[in-house]
């Protein structure tokens, strides 16, 4: 059985994560440099919001997580030269390889009173 599309209206959002592994020693760094570039990323065309999250039991691992109208403006914004010059300083501070997915909203719930 097929389960309907809920939310056919926002079927082109895209939400964008991608886990940075960082040196330990250049948390701080990392933490001033997302600092710096947040709402630049924010006010790019088509991005409705940016956030940076920290695993909870890897203090060095973080998450950015950001959403975007669609496919066009992310890729707009990944292949700015705002982009490259950002991940130029990004990438000496990672301890391994980020990843990166580009997923759909599928379905949600929100808590009442929250």
């Amino acid at each position: 059985m097929s389960v309907p599309l809920l939310l056919d209206n926002i079927s082109t959002v895209i939400v964008r994560l991608v886990k940075l592994t960082l040196q330990p020693d250049k948390i701080d760094d990392f933490m001033q440099l997302f600092h710096e570039v947040r709402n630049t990323i924010a006010a790019f065309d088509g991005c409705h919001r940016v956030e940076l999250l920290q695993d909870t039991e890897r203090p060095f691992v973080f998450f950015t997580y950001s959403i975007w109208e669609n496919e066009h403006y992310l890729n707009q914004y990944r292949f700015s030269e705002f982009f490259k010059q950002t991940w130029a300083r990004t990438k000496p501070l990672f301890a391994q390889k980020a990843e990166a997915w580009s997923v759909h909203l599928v379905d949600r719930a929100t808590a009442t009173g929250f």
